[in-house]
């Protein structure tokens, strides 16, 4: 029988319910030549599933003034379902129809596909996104973490309905946290288990999330020999990307890295903004992409400049690199990116469905839901 898994998180809100379903997987297993395979799924399956077709569907969600959506990832895929709590009951049954009855029709698939096609060309419009493409070619090379979740064009124009079932059938069988935060009903985790498109995916003996640690791995990688990559374009803007990939979040030295990216990149009085903006004044944008990865996540500096500028500029980038590896933080700068850190944390878990994600995202990854405290202490 198929696992999910679920928690409960009470806040005294005005009657509204966040309901987040982590499913394992994500973009990072998309299937050979089906590059973008997860996210066409995702974009699919809400768009008719169990006894509602695609209209009928939209006419109930937004009838009841809900917020439905589903998205991939490169470790998952995020359901995320937003509702006043008196529509639970109608409303809840549908995450279950998404993951075990999808119509996924010809002509909602070949919908999305034009869509998803029309984002992937906006983005070669973006020096930022092209930069980091280039980027992640070179650092993760065919990799999972190789391509952007959206996919690639070649791959999403042979995409057949067939493939997406394939993926489907997979995601049935892939472990499921569901998460719901906000005014709970009385006896909900009862009310869920009696719901009957629930039934083939509640294992009573596993419905509590188990608490762990990523591992780290990596295989599967085959990287790039390359270490730079140039991308010409006709503009005077230049975007220049230095970094690598690193260690999975929950590995023990990850907070080590969290609170170097704080260092780094956070607000006005971050190392990157004071040398680079206010110091030399070669950049107009500063920051750190170090997202949360089951893998290796990549640890990122980039910086936005002008032609004339980037010597300069990555002359400058790479003595801060240097830099960073060979003098340790003071305890002044360390107290600071810690405030930061906690700030960050704050502001990122204001409303119920933040909180929500947070913790389905934690779950997914195999960690404890209290990680982000924890890692404070």
């Amino acid at each position: 029988m198929n696992n999910l898994n679920l928690s409960f998180y009470p806040f005294n809100v005005p009657g509204i319910i966040a309901a987040k379903v982590w499913i394992k997987g994500g973009s990072k297993e998309d299937p050979d030549k089906q590059k973008g395979g997860h996210q066409l799924l995702a974009s699919v399956i809400n768009r008719g599933c169990g006894p509602y077709s695609n209209l009928e569907l939209a006419d109930l969600v937004e009838g009841c003034g809900a917020g439905l959506r589903c998205d991939a990832y490169e470790d998952g895929i995020l359901i995320s379902l937003k509702c006043s709590n008196k529509d639970i009951d109608d409303l809840l049954p549908i995450l279950a129809w998404m993951i075990t009855d999808p119509h996924l029709s010809a002509k909602q698939i070949d919908l999305e596909r034009e869509l998803t096609i029309q984002a992937l060309n906006r983005q070669k419009e973006n020096p930022f996104q092209i930069a980091f493409d280039g980027w992640r070619d070179i650092a993760y090379g065919n990799g999972p973490y190789g391509h952007d979740p959206l996919g690639l064009i070649k791959d999403l124009k042979k995409i057949t309905r067939n493939d997406l079932i394939n993926i489907s059938n997979r995601l049935k069988k892939q472990e499921k946290f569901l998460v719901i935060a906000g005014t709970l009903p009385n006896r909900l985790e009862n009310k869920i288990f009696d719901m009957k498109p629930f039934e083939g995916l509640i294992n009573n003996k596993n419905k509590v999330s188990k608490e762990g640690k990523s591992d780290y791995s990596m295989e599967n990688k085959t990287i790039n020999s390359a270490r730079i990559t140039l991308q010409p374009q006709r503009t005077e803007q230049v975007v220049l990307m230095l970094g690598k990939p690193t260690i999975p979040h929950g590995h023990k030295d990850d907070i080590a890295l969290r609170l170097l990216s704080s260092h780094l990149g956070s607000g006005m009085s971050s190392l990157l903004f004071r040398e680079l903006r206010e110091k030399h004044g070669v950049s107009y944008d500063v920051g750190i992409h170090h997202p949360t990865r089951e893998r290796e996540s990549p640890f990122l500096i980039h910086v936005s400049t002008t032609k004339d500028k980037a010597a300069l500029t990555l002359n400058l980038l790479l003595g801060i690199w240097e830099n960073m590896q060979k003098v340790a933080l003071s305890f002044e700068e360390i107290k600071l990116a810690r405030a930061k850190f906690g700030g960050q944390i704050s502001h990122n878990s204001q409303t119920i469905s933040q909180i929500a994600e947070r913790k389905a995202q934690l779950k997914g990854l195999g960690l404890r839901d209290d990680y982000d405290e924890f890692s404070l202490k």
